[in-house]
């Protein structure tokens, strides 16, 4: 039952519509106060009288019935306490029927909601700093497909600009078709900067770069195969470690593919007047919204990325036309993003308020930062890999005997990675510990994946031993009792997860999930309790699991059956 929906349906309050109280209403920190509460001072200018009249008047009225047991007013708030038996019969029902869809729902209604993400760069590492993106994208496209929307994930590829130019030049000079087939990624990194490390000694290396991007652009056949086939090596390298992760794309139309469809961005831009001259390139004035201005054309008549972007996005519109299209992308294009949507904007693109820049903080190691050019980027998989050998030796030191450690180490490993990206909220910096990230006792993916195996351990003694788990009409104890309304919050989690595009609720959740399973697990007996409340744990623990299994998986992260 969505309780908040319920104790708004049954709240008059004066000039404030039930979907507004059903949002007002929340969880208070004291559970001894009640289960849910409505804070009263928002009312007070409509009403025209203090909080804590209205707290008291809304209680004279509310009708106390078999789902909510008790109503008080309390210094302004409105505080009710759920019927413990019907909560618990009500949580463990929805979760028994709806198992891997508990928490989903069809509220999308099928709407497309279009998701810009990972959006790698052709022949150059796919490194650290791109995890955020990545994996919070990745979060996204799955909350949205849980919700009923119709996630469209794009790989807005970065294949289009001089760089290519510059490793045409460094390859024809110092490359090796066999080794480059073998290294990869790697190699063609390589030969990227030994190309800046040789550009800044002879500076005329620039000039060739330039002319050998202009052949691609004017489609000569040797630097488009060449083009073409640092595109597939790269592709190669990133799928691996996309497939690792759990990432799907629905698209690779990178910047490449809107090179024709930049010039009708320019034409319209012309024909509204808003394109100007200044020092020689085409430019939108945005100075009375606050900011410089929008670089449509340099001054040699080449694009931007402002130029690619709106052409991208009008193209997503005409394509899928979604209700929302999001850009994962990091902090440091916040200005960029507002520009080219202001733009839109002022073109009369009325869906322009329906691009959504999702900002995150950057992600480093312990170790600092990276520069590619200089060939100091720490690369993902290597990232991924490490993690993994860590917890394969963690595992081999605390489980010796458990069967299938490698693919167990690498739920685990790849689990601490995506964790550690997701658990704080998007837009703060993280600094990345191996460490941290794999321990067994704090907020950590291992902790809760730890938390699942011990209850799916449960689970398995008690089919073993031939009990049954089910419903039974006692009260559920305090320990029981806070565990099950967590549980029943799932749904609410997700919902608000897809709201503020913060994957990091249902990180949150899991990990509060986890400590409330595990101090029950702790004080209630399971096997060893009476027939109908140890039928009644164990239906808790498998509800318990069958939702940290589905929020994990919302992450991208699997759940070993034993650890």
């Amino acid at each position: 039952m969505d309780y908040k929906r319920y104790i708004a349906e049954r709240l008059k309050v004066e000039g404030v519509s039930e979907e507004e109280i059903a949002e007002s209403v929340a969880v208070p920190p004291d559970t001894e106060m009640g289960d849910y509460a409505l804070p009263c001072f928002r009312f007070a200018k409509t009403m025209r009288k203090s909080p804590v009249q209205i707290a008291q008047e809304l209680q004279s009225r509310y009708p106390v019935d078999g789902v909510i047991s008790e109503v008080s007013a309390v210094n302004g708030y409105l505080n009710f306490k759920v019927d413990r038996k019907a909560l618990a019969r009500d949580v463990l029902t929805r979760i028994s029927d709806e198992r891997e869809r508990y928490g989903a729902s069809a509220t999308g209604g099928g709407k497309v909601i279009c998701l810009d993400y990972s959006s790698v760069n052709i022949a150059k590492p796919f490194h650290i700093g791109h995890l955020s993106t990545t994996v919070l994208g990745g979060a996204l496209y799955r909350i949205f497909n849980y919700l009923g929307y119709r996630a469209i994930g794009i790989n807005h590829l970065g294949d289009y600009g001089t760089q290519f130019g510059k490793l045409i030049s460094a390859y024809k000079r110092w490359g090796n078709k066999k080794l480059v087939e073998e290294g990869g990624i790697r190699a063609l990194n390589e030969l990227y900067v030994r190309f800046h490390r040789e550009a800044e000694q002879h500076p005329e290396l620039e000039d060739e770069a330039r002319a050998y991007f202009k052949q691609i652009e004017d489609g000569d056949g040797e630097c488009l195969a060449l083009f073409d086939w640092f595109k597939e090596l790269t592709l190669k390298d990133v799928n691996k470690v996309y497939e690792r992760l759990g990432i799907k794309f629905d698209s690779y139309a990178g910047e490449s593919f809107y090179q024709d469809k930049m010039q009708p961005v320019v034409d319209e831009l012309k024909q509204k007047g808003l394109l100007q001259e200044s020092r020689g390139a085409q430019i939108v004035d945005l100075e009375a919204y606050g900011m410089s201005p929008c670089i449509i054309l340099k001054s040699d008549g080449s694009s931007l990325y402002a130029t690619r972007d709106m052409a991208a996005a009008i193209y997503r519109k005409n394509t899928y036309d979604f209700e929302k299209c999001l850009y994962v992308v990091a902090y440091q294009q916040n200005l960029h993003f507002k520009q080219f949507f202001k733009v839109l904007e002022l073109m009369g693109k009325e869906w322009a308020k329906d691009l959504v820049h999702v900002a995150y903080g950057m992600v480093s190691l312990e170790d600092g930062a990276m520069s590619t050019r200089k060939g100091n980027v720490i690369f993902l998989e290597d990232v991924i890999d490490q993690c993994v050998e860590k917890a394969y030796r963690i595992i081999d030191e605390k489980n010796p005997s458990l069967e299938n450690k490698a693919d167990v180490a690498e739920k685990v490993g790849v689990g601490a990675v995506v964790f550690g990206a997701l658990y704080n909220s998007k837009i703060k910096d993280i600094v990345f510990s191996y460490d941290k990230a794999l321990n067994f006792d704090g907020e950590t993916s291992v902790y809760v994946q730890y938390t699942c195996a011990r209850a799916a351990s449960v689970l398995s003694k008690a089919a073993a031993a031939g009990y049954n788990a089910k419903l039974c009409g006692a009260e559920p104890c305090p320990q029981e009792f806070e565990l099950l309304k967590a549980l029943g919050g799932f749904p609410d989690c997700v919902r608000a997860a897809a709201v503020a595009y913060e994957p990091s609720y249902i990180a949150r959740y899991c990990v509060e999930v986890a400590q409330k399973f595990n101090k029950f697990y702790l004080d209630c007996k399971i096997l060893g309790a009476e027939d109908d409340v140890r039928a009644f744990r164990l239906l808790i623990t498998k509800a318990t699991l069958t939702t940290l299994r589905n929020a994990l998986g919302l992450l991208g992260i699997g759940v070993p059956e034993k650890m």
